[in-house]
């Protein structure tokens, strides 16, 4: 098919915004703050240029709202009317956005007039070059509103409405060379959103292998992949069959969430409460939102958001009043949201003759019918279970392991389980919470059983340093209840145990302690000086390896701590290298006094005997290790414990500076003994008494 339309000339200006310098006062981001300025300054430019209205296409309705504040005083002088055009409006703010005005206006609108609408007499075009698009994240399995660029053929649509009827302007706020970086195309929405009622349809229609389907155009496997999850989840699919139940779900003209809301709310009679949910879920928000600013937290207390939200619009229904406990109503929004719920009524009934179901087959009779609902909510939600964490009663962990925080809007407070049914996934990050605003109770008991595990959990626990063992109830991988336990094996406890040493070696083992410390400066110091021996390394690696050894039969930290760490090293030396470690690099050296003293061992430096100088009278030469290679370096103390003499040559300081020592330390000490012949005098532990 070939349209010919008419389309006028449309001059095109690039007008970049200038670097932003700094963050603004009002707490906008400063790149924000400067394409804000950049677009009150283009649609000056335009209205000086062209005689008609100008559209200004921004990403959203906070910019929408920041954008007409900045322009207010520009636009109050030169009398011209600036009006707002985005979605969630009501319709006949919209009809007169859309319609030509007595005067000049300045039109600020999302993407939606950029084809779906016509504005009349628009002759110039502003276009900050951004739109939020939705897009499916499949680590968290929810669509998710991203800022970017536009493609070059959103350029050109956009720019195009300055055309419609004479030649018009169209300023453009990047530079050319960002417009030849723009991506040629938008990308297509099968490859951006969730695809599970596209995949269900199909497999009722016989494809069991959804991924090899001829597509127009292909979906990511992860896409593929995330919908039969879901579809698992919500019992729709069996493996690569449909159910009963997903076979019903088809018939209704919903998402699957949505489907199966209906269908269960139908079999426990709640069906026309879970209709107006499944319409508030399914189309626009009809609750205007709270204006942008800090919120106190919630003093409400409620099982569902999504029933409190019901019960306003049935209350709406029944008086008109727009007014409710969560929030003002927009009229026309809710008028909409009632006629979708009377449309998924009559699928529900054409479902029911569809599949031969009956009505109420399943009713609890002693259930209410609030209980009946939350219980439908549940059914929708199955993969979005929370349990709420036991330190904040505003966070939980949902079903996947990602943390959530119920907003402020949020009134289930109360109860340990919830899903989430409006849930804002937030940054990308993974340590980043995911915003529940409408939350929905669960109780235990609903849980079905089929769908339940019981496990022993083995793990460390950080705080005591040992290995405990919990029974855990779980629902996926999301825990339950956990209570615990003592039956764990000796292998795995073992597993769990090494697994926690190996990252805290200092804290498993006594690595600090004098001995473990004496014993590896040695063997460290003789692999340096008789790489011949071939020595072990004991490093870390090497101790990593040895964990099974040295936590069989153990517990905890404290157990492993106890173990005979400087035997157990011990033993990994052969015969040779043993016989060699006590010769060559012994712990301690026997002096002239008949005294044992440990020596200090450095890997590159000598080893080094800290001896009181009386102690060694009549030593000719230092003693001599690594096969005589290395000599002692002696710390000659004085009594007060402290080197007088730093040497290696004994024989050199008693013939040469031992006279000078003496006469000085004779003076200071004089109950210890001064020979003037230290070579034959006898040596001493402590000082003989005088006579």
């Amino acid at each position: 098919l070939e349209s010919a339309g008419r389309l006028h000339p449309v001059e095109i200006e690039y007008a970049p915004p200038p670097a932003p310098r700094a963050t603004s006062a009002t707490g906008w981001d400063a790149a924000a703050r400067a394409l804000q300025s950049a677009t009150a300054d283009g649609v000056a430019r335009a209205l000086e240029r062209t005689r008609g209205d100008v559209l200004v296409f921004l990403p959203g309705v906070g910019e929408i709202r920041r954008t007409r504040d900045e322009l207010a005083a520009m636009c109050a002088r030169q009398r011209i009317t600036v009006c707002e055009l985005y979605g969630d409006l009501p319709a006949d703010a919209q009809d007169a956005a859309l319609r030509r005005g007595t005067g000049r206006r300045v039109v600020l609108a999302t993407n939606v007039a950029e084809t779906s609408v016509t504005v009349e007499g628009v002759t110039a075009v502003v276009d900050t070059g951004f739109a939020r698009t939705l897009r499916f994240d499949p680590s968290v399995g929810l669509d998710r509103l991203v800022l970017g660029r536009i493609s070059r053929a959103s350029a050109d649509q956009r720019a195009g409405r300055a055309g419609r009827t004479e030649p018009g302007i169209c300023v453009r706020l990047w530079s050319e060379l960002d417009q030849r970086s723009m991506s040629a195309n938008e990308e297509p929405e099968i490859r951006r959103v969730d695809l599970a009622g596209p995949v269900l349809q199909l497999m009722c229609f016989g494809e069991r292998d959804v991924a090899q389907f001829p597509w127009f155009e292909s979906p990511s496997a992860a896409a593929i992949e995330s919908a039969r999850e879901l579809l698992t989840a919500l019992g729709a699919i069996d493996g690569h069959s449909v159910t009963a139940l997903g076979r019903a779900m088809a018939t209704i003209a919903a998402h699957p969430r949505v489907a199966r809301l209906l269908l269960e709310g139908d079999e426990l009679d709640v069906v026309h409460e879970a209709a107006l949910a499944g319409a508030l879920l399914a189309e626009r928000d009809p609750f205007l939102r709270a204006p942008r600013g800090p919120r106190s937290p919630s003093a409400r207390r409620s099982d569902s958001d999504l029933l409190d939200r019901v019960h306003a619009l049935e209350a709406f229904e029944r008086s008109g009043s727009t007014r409710s406990s969560v929030g003002d109503l927009n009229e026309g929004g809710a008028r909409y949201v009632l006629r979708v719920r009377d449309a998924l009524l009559r699928d529900v009934e054409r479902s029911r003759t569809q599949t031969r179901r009956k009505s109420n087959a399943s009713v609890p009779s002693t259930s209410s019918t609030d209980e009946a609902f939350l219980r439908s909510v549940f059914a929708a939600y199955p993969d979005r279970l929370a349990r709420r964490r036991d330190n904040d009663p505003r966070r939980g962990v949902v079903v996947g392991g990602r943390g959530v925080r119920l907003a402020d809007e949020s009134a289930v407070h109360d109860h340990d389980l919830f899903v989430c049914v409006d849930i804002d996934a937030g940054a990308k990050s993974e340590r980043a919470e995911a915003l529940v605003r409408i939350a929905s109770a669960v109780e235990r008991v609903w849980l079905p059983e089929e769908r339940l595990k019981t496990e022993i959990a083995v793990s460390f626990d950080e705080q005591r340093e040992r290995v405990v063992a919990s029974k855990r109830s779980m629902f996926g991988d999301l825990v339950i209840d956990e209570v615990q336990s003592g039956q764990a094996t000796a292998e795995e406890v073992e597993r769990v145990l090494v697994e926690a040493a190996s990252t805290r070696l200092d804290r498993a083992l006594d690595l600090a302690g004098e001995d473990v410390v004496a014993f590896l400066g040695r063997v460290g110091w003789l692999r340096k000086w008789m790489p011949d021996l071939e020595l072990p390394e004991f490093d870390e690696a090497a101790l990593r390896g040895w964990l099974p050894e040295l936590c069989a039969g153990a517990r905890s930290f404290e157990d492993t701590r106890k173990r005979p760490l400087v035997e157990f090293l011990r033993s990994k030396l052969n015969w040779q290298a043993s016989r060699a470690l006590e010769q060559e690099a012994p712990e301690r050296i026997v002096v002239p006094s008949g005294r044992s003293i440990q020596l200090q061992y450095e890997p590159d430096k000598a080893p080094v005997l800290a001896v009181r100088i009386q102690e060694v009278f009549g030593w000719a030469d230092s003693p001599r290790l690594a096969r005589g290679r290395v000599k002692v370096v002696l710390h000659l103390l004085a009594p007060n414990q402290r080197p007088q003499q730093v040497t290696d040559d004994l024989k050199s300081f008693w013939n040469t500076a031992y006279r000078e020592v003496r006469k000085e330390l004779k003076v200071r000490y004089p109950r210890h003994a001064w020979p003037e012949d230290p070579w034959n005098a006898q040596a001493e532990r402590r000082p003989k008494r005088p006579r």
